[in-house]
């Protein structure tokens, strides 16, 4: 039976999930599918969650059985990613799948290399872009930010697709 603890003073209801909730640890799926004895890939723990308004963002070209661009941001602690096979939307016309995949460790930020074969992404990763981003909304159906990276800037935003499955979300380049 759920209990109150304390009020949490550090966040917006809109903040609180019933992802939380959940007994799983953060990066459960995310180690479940790595060797780290054969990949140099970090393995990373989940951090405290910083209430600092601006966080990190990583977008890495993905050159894996597909080019693909992994694109992750901060928050609670891990980097939430999507795979975005056709690239970051950089006008406001161009509309882009996005499909979520597991939660990665905040020092998958800093990740460039070889994943090697028989590995889960095989391939290379480089950074093609990073810098820090601000939410503007994060709930179930959407998530609004805007971008202050070394080569993407502006307003982005990511909506799900109610029909397409759970992890199908489309990214969206907004008007600044």
């Amino acid at each position: 039976m759920p209990r109150l603890l304390r009020l949490r003073t550090d966040k917006s209801p809109k903040e609180c999930t019933i992802q939380q909730l959940s007994a799983e640890k953060p990066l459960k799926q995310y180690r479940s599918k790595r060797d780290f004895q054969r990949t140099t890939e970090p393995e990373g723990e989940a951090a405290a969650a910083i209430s600092a308004a601006d966080k990190i963002f990583v977008i890495q070209e993905h050159h894996s059985r597909r080019l693909h661009y992994d694109f992750r941001l901060e928050r609670d602690g891990v980097l939430k990613s999507w795979a975005v096979p056709k690239g970051i939307p950089e006008t406001t016309e161009d509309k882009r799948l996005a499909v979520e995949t597991e939660d990665h460790p905040l020092e998958y930020a800093k990740f460039e290399g070889e994943i090697p074969k028989g590995q889960y992404g095989a391939g290379t990763v480089i950074i093609w872009d990073k810098g820090t981003y601000t939410p503007k909304v994060w709930d179930e159906k959407m998530v609004e930010f805007t971008l202050k990276g070394e080569k993407l800037k502006g307003r982005y935003v990511l909506v799900r697709l109610k029909r397409a499955g759970e992890k199908s979300w489309l990214m969206l380049k907004g008007k600044d």
